[in-house]
């Protein structure tokens, strides 16, 4: 832990966040910063069973197969698998287990399954089975994951992550905070070089 610290909002079904995700490990690579995720609410509406793109969006087919596209073309550059989208689910519950993992020290791989499941598998990331996949996969402890879910005892730590990006004003993501200065969406990787070379964050 150091006095350097980028505070990342971020959501598991937000197709920028998993871009941003990428490139946030590369700053990681190149600068002595600590990394502090912030999940935020993007679609807390969102029922257990998921919605369709086509309902979240209020498009067209057409529209939504230009934006997974779009997408597809983005990750690809970024070197990331990626399928085509055809619902959104709530995070919330995800986003419980995945604050429960960056407590343990093995925790850094839990949230790259969770985007891989979602964007390159398209598993319903709400439901508990899937969680519990995923933990499994990410090499946690299967037992204290059940009872974590089952009692939610990670639910006010995420009440909590979700206050404070009210209160940051935070409206979309990934949203990344140094110093109380703050620059929105999946910048490119130059960007945010500019922003942490701005605050004098030392390189390795």
């Amino acid at each position: 832990m150091n006095n350097f610290k980028l505070e990342v909002f971020t959501d598991y079904v937000c197709p920028w966040c998993y871009l941003g995700d990428s490139r946030v490990k590369k700053l990681k690579q190149v600068y002595e910063i600590d990394i502090e995720l912030v999940h935020f609410p993007l679609h807390p509406e969102t029922p257990i069973e998921g919605r369709k793109l086509l309902d979240l969006f209020r498009s067209s087919q057409k529209d939504i197969d230009q934006k997974n596209q779009n997408m597809s073309e983005l990750m690809k550059k970024e070197g990331l698998p990626y399928n085509n989208r055809t619902y959104t689910f709530n995070s919330r519950l995800a986003q419980e287990i995945g604050t429960w993992a960056e407590t343990l020290e093995k925790n850094s791989s839990i949230h790259d399954y969770f985007f891989e499941a979602y964007f390159v598998h398209g598993l319903n990331i709400g439901l508990e089975n899937v969680i519990l996949e995923v933990v499994e996969k990410s090499g946690l402890d299967m037992k204290e994951a059940k009872n974590i879910i089952k009692n939610r005892l990670f639910s006010d730590v995420i009440d909590q992550h979700w206050k404070k990006s009210a209160s940051y004003g935070v409206t979309g993501v990934p949203t990344y905070v140094y110093n109380k200065q703050s620059i929105v969406g999946a910048q490119p990787l130059e960007n945010l070089f500019q922003f942490l070379d701005f605050f004098n964050v030392p390189k390795k």
